[in-house]
């Protein structure tokens, strides 16, 4: 049970605040846990029945009990009290089949993918252009549909959040330089003159910076940065991959738990054993993987991850997850297959000059490298599937009905259907900007309290010496064109 009543910290700030002392907070995580499950679990039942009730109008409350108790309606108990998850209602049409059926019937255009559009256009020129160099005999992998973006990147703190004359710390996020598909990247410019860069090759590629919080202010750090992206593209539907390297750096250290988020529990043994129960190939077996989380598990908005123990076991739990949430689980069933898996995350640039966020992975496979697969991406819904798989997401054995199968109209279709299908198994989009080629490690300058975000580093970080400032205390503001 979560006891609101007890978050000392938080209130110790607000009276510093309001009678204007100068003597920061004694900090205590476990406040300020309260408090992140408290922002996110912030829905009555009421609140949730009334958003329900514009799609289902004759909703019952045994329907709610219902959805609540299997979980579909996420929610927690807080000071005594059954609260739902902020986006719980919206997420019952997404992991529903029958509330799913209802919410398209009533907005069909919703029904489609997420970039229908310009990423749809992205891809197929990609795949065009592999298929012209494998013509020519260029060897995996070619980069393709290079942009070139300009970003202002703002993180902006709360007027009085802390008292006037403090000292902020911020963290921001910034392209990574160690990238062959991430090219160009130019700092422009920096709201203060004095920054922290992350030396090349950190796990989190971030620009530190202070600044003295002025009363009735709020308080703005910006960046400004040009860098160049483009699509890379990787055909692993026929390739064989050598045997590992077991005694290599990279088959060791990435093929390793990584507590708390990638663990081999015996359910999770269980699982990626059955999986690739047959197969010898590591694209074969990471391919099964693959498609068994695209079909197990929907997308659903995600509740902040510092508040989730074990992430993939989240997901097995609640049968749904976000980009970040799936990538997880992938890596965490690769890894226990023997084949090497990393975090890498940061935005998607969107057409009209919007960044939102998005995690993916990369897998090592010997004779090509590391290779990008983006787990929540998945069978891209455009292509041709002519068989639906269900699934129980809570079984531990896997049946074999997982692996796809399809139908095209000519040998040309299919084989650009089947590019077009696989492309998010070995191949990524131009709409990039990586940041992480990780999760949950050291920001440079390191931090002295908790981050907001404990496992991915996206958004950017802020604290002073009283403690973290939580997401509801800042926002971030991104143009880029």
């Amino acid at each position: 049970m979560i006891n609101i009543s007890s978050m000392k910290a938080r209130f110790l700030l607000v009276a510093a605040l309001v009678c204007g002392c100068t003597s920061a907070p004694q900090y205590d995580w476990n406040s300020d846990l309260q408090h992140r499950l408290a922002t996110d679990f912030c829905q009555t039942r009421q609140e949730v029945k009334d958003y329900l009730t514009q799609y289902i109008p004759d909703v019952t409350d045994e329907q709610i009990d219902a959805w609540t108790a299997s979980g579909k309606l996420e929610n927690m108990e807080i000071d005594g009290q059954t609260m739902y998850f902020e986006f719980a209602g919206r997420n019952l049409f997404r992991i529903d089949p029958l509330a799913n059926a209802i919410w398209n019937a009533d907005k069909p255009e919703q029904a489609l993918p997420d970039y229908s559009g310009y990423q749809n256009s992205n891809i197929s020129a990609i795949i065009s252009g592999a298929i012209d160099a494998e013509r020519a005999g260029a060897a995996q992998p070619v980069y393709y549909e290079p942009k070139t973006y300009h970003v202002t990147y703002k993180v902006v703190v709360d007027a009085d959040a802390v008292p006037a004359g403090e000292t902020l710390r911020c963290w921001l996020p910034f392209p990574r330089t160690d990238l062959p598909r991430q090219t160009g990247v130019k700092l422009i410019s920096t709201s203060e003159p004095e920054y922290t860069a992350a030396a090349e090759g950190s796990r989190h590629s971030t620009i530190y910076m202070e600044k003295k919080a002025v009363k009735g202010q709020p308080t703005v750090f910006e960046e400004v940065f040009e860098y160049t992206t483009a699509g890379e593209y990787y055909d692993l539907r026929d390739y064989v991959a050598p045997a590992y390297d077991t005694t290599s750096e990279i088959w060791k250290e990435y093929t390793a738990e990584q507590p708390p988020h990638i663990v081999f529990t015996d359910r999770m043994k269980a699982l990626s054993d059955s999986l690739t129960a047959g197969l010898n190939d590591p694209v074969a077996k990471a391919r099964a993987i693959f498609t068994w989380v695209n079909d197990c598990f929907p997308w659903a908005s995600a509740r902040e991850y510092s508040t989730v123990p074990c992430i993939p076991e989240y997901v097995l739990g609640c049968g749904h997850g976000d980009c970040g949430q799936v990538t997880l689980l992938l890596m965490t069933l690769c890894r226990i297959a023997g084949i090497p898996a990393h975090f890498q995350s940061g935005f998607v640039i969107k057409e009209g000059g919007e960044a939102g966020l998005h995690d993916w992975s990369e897998l090592w496979f010997e004779g090509l490298g590391w290779v990008p697969v983006d787990q929540s991406r998945g069978l891209w819904e455009d292509a041709v599937r002519t068989i639906p798989f269900t699934c129980d997401p809570s079984e531990t054995v896997v049946p074999d009905n997982y692996r796809p199968d399809f139908r095209f109209d000519s040998a040309a279709d299919a084989d650009f259907n089947d590019r077009y299908l696989w492309f998010h198994f070995g191949s990524i989009d131009t709409y990039r900007l990586v940041v992480n080629s990780d999760f949950g490690c050291a920001l440079s300058p390191e931090k002295t309290f908790p981050r907001s975000e404990t496992v991915d580093f996206q958004r950017g970080e802020v604290e002073w010496r009283g403690g973290n400032l939580y997401f509801d205390q800042w926002h971030r503001e991104t143009e880029v064109r």
